[in-house]
């Protein structure tokens, strides 16, 4: 990768933005626990929306059906109300993606507003706009997380959103970015060089930068089956990428299948708990199903909220959408906890035994769960203890 050059360790303006960035991440950290200690408390309010404040994009990649050439900004009045209106609704996270949301003249005052409000403001870009002002302006502005899908290394006919062109915007992200960036290599949209999504893993876990792993969709959002050297360039992602928690259990969860081409059981809850607004101020489940429900988000209720939850989604066990998978296993863990954990951790298939946990889901699971229906009146009282001080200390009603 001589092509992309990595900056001085003794380049002091990076580590002293990497240390702003470490602290900014604390409060980063603490919202996010915020957000599933509320949407555990809270059983029908959004916990992610998506809005979108301009459907014209500054790229044309043929696999991409969000965008078009000629859609003007919704203004900023409008905007503006559409985030009041998702924050009455008790949304805790949005996300402004597009099209390009950079195109939109006052994102500054979006985000401002997203985090005034008190919910956590993220944006999907592809990139190609940022320079280090615009960063300082977002950092200035209060974004929490920015996330850039990047589909190969060299531009090609299917995709411009190339490490080629992104490298100089990354670095630039790696000295002046104070919130969190995450870089996403997706597998499948490069089918000439699949292995281009494993070296922009590893461009951004040099850059300091968060990296995680996606599966193309089709037009429809459904899983686009990988072939056998692209399942081997997702095992080589997999262990490069940032780990967590929460991109592990995910892994388990939903892609360890799907790359596969094997089908999930799961419970989209698209319409309750992730809203997906477009630029004409319409719910709907996400970006891939525009149409259902429809429905004005100024008209849309607790009562929409409640039935979407129910409604069984057709397209569910092929899906590939990320961020309507995350926000259900809020759910999956808060209705069936033990379950889901066997599910974030499943057996060695050497052994047929279960993963150790790591030791701190072992401490909060007995802190926060009691185990079986036999669990002693005393544990239960610990537990109840427990989580009404820890709710107290995340001020979650």
């Amino acid at each position: 990768m001589d092509e992309f050059k990595t900056s001085s360790p003794l380049d002091f303006a990076i580590i002293a933005t990497r240390i702003k960035r470490k602290i900014r991440g604390i409060s980063w950290n603490l919202r996010q626990v915020r957000v599933v200690a509320k949407a555990f408390r809270s059983l029908r309010h959004p916990i992610v929306a998506h809005i979108v404040p301009i459907r014209r994009c500054n790229l044309s990649c043929t696999y991409c059906n969000e965008f078009d050439d000629f859609s003007q900004p919704v203004p900023i009045d409008v905007m503006l109300r559409r985030v009041d209106r998702l924050i009455e609704l008790g949304t805790t996270v949005i996300t402004i993606s597009g099209g390009e949301p950079m195109l939109h003249p006052e994102l500054d005052r979006i985000i401002r507003h997203i985090r005034s409000r008190g919910s956590v403001a993220t944006i999907i870009t592809n990139g190609y706009l940022l320079t280090p002002d615009r960063i300082k302006f977002l950092n200035r502005a209060g974004l929490d997380h920015l996330q850039i899908s990047i589909d190969n290394v060299v531009p090609d006919q299917v995709s411009k959103k190339s490490l080629k062109v992104l490298d100089k915007k990354l670095q630039w992200l790696a000295r002046y970015a104070e919130f969190q960036v995450n870089i996403n290599s997706v597998i499948g949209t490069s089918v000439q060089h699949p292995e281009d999504a494993a070296r922009v893993a590893r461009r951004a876990g040099e850059l300091g930068l968060v990296t995680t792993v996606g599966i193309i969709h089709d037009s429809g959002g459904q899983l686009r089956p990988l072939n056998e050297q692209q399942q081997k360039v997702y095992q080589e992602i997999v262990s490069v990428v940032t780990k967590s928690f929460s991109t592990f259990a995910y892994y388990n969860q939903f892609q360890k299948k799907l790359v596969r081409g094997l089908p999930n059981e799961w419970h989209c809850r698209a319409g309750s708990r992730y809203l997906y607004i477009c630029e004409n101020g319409l719910v709907h489940y996400c970006s891939q199903r525009r149409g259902f429900p429809g429905i004005p988000l100024e008209q849309y209720g607790p009562e929409h909220l409640e039935r979407e939850y129910h409604t069984v989604k057709p397209c569910a066990p092929y899906c590939t959408v990320s961020c309507v998978h995350q926000v259900s296993m809020i759910d999956q863990f808060r209705e069936q906890p033990l379950e889901a954990l066997s599910r974030y951790f499943p057996p060695k298939s050497e052994q047929g035994m279960p993963y150790d946990l790591p030791i701190t889901i072992r401490v909060l699971t007995w802190m926060f769960l009691p185990s079986t229906p036999d669990t002693s009146t005393r544990r239960r009282l610990l537990t109840r203890t427990f989580t009404h001080a820890a709710l107290w200390c995340l001020r979650v009603k």
